[in-house]
């Protein structure tokens, strides 16, 4: 595995887990995790919006562009043909991987898309050297917080604190 950096855009050299070099079967159709092009973005806005992922003080767009600005690989969509079935966007800052805005479309949940795309999104994080995938979810989310403990992730005891260094208005 090569990382090579460009600037402060990295691409993740060799690593194509088996998922990302062929496509799965789930119960209607063929599904290909993908990272995510920019003609996607309308429809993974479209899902995260779906999804209640969105907030008003965040523009999902600039979330996208920021995202591939940095770390194109890790920015993943499950594609079923032209249509974008699930997305989750993961980042690495040397210490600890990060997974964000996993959705899956309310008609394809159960069917494992969410699944692989967190196991491609570790794969990914792993062979950057990340130690650990963490990520984050509002403390409500009681049937989220269920999915992430039956998949392994266990609650940590940390708060996590934010500061908004660029407005998105």
């Amino acid at each position: 595995m090569r990382v090579r950096a460009r600037g402060h855009r990295r691409r993740i050299r060799g690593v194509r887990a088996p998922l990302s070099r062929r496509a799965w079967q789930t119960r209607s159709a063929t599904v290909l995790i993908r990272p995510c092009a920019p003609d996607d973005d309308a429809q993974v806005v479209a899902l995260w919006s779906e999804a209640g992922l969105t907030r008003p003080w965040n523009d999902p767009h600039k979330d996208l562009a920021r995202a591939r600005a940095v770390w194109p690989d890790l920015l993943l969509v499950a594609a079923d043909g032209d249509r974008v079935v699930g997305s989750v966007m993961a980042g690495y800052d040397g210490h600890r991987g990060w997974l964000y805005y996993l959705a899956t479309a309310a008609d394809r949940r159960g069917e494992g898309i969410g699944r692989r795309l967190i196991a491609e999104a570790e794969t990914r994080l792993e062979a950057l050297g990340c130690p650990k995938a963490m990520l984050m979810v509002r403390a409500d989310n009681e049937a989220v917080l269920a999915y992430y403990d039956a998949i392994g992730y266990q609650p940590e005891t940390v708060r996590v604190a934010g500061h908004r260094l660029i407005p998105d208005d």
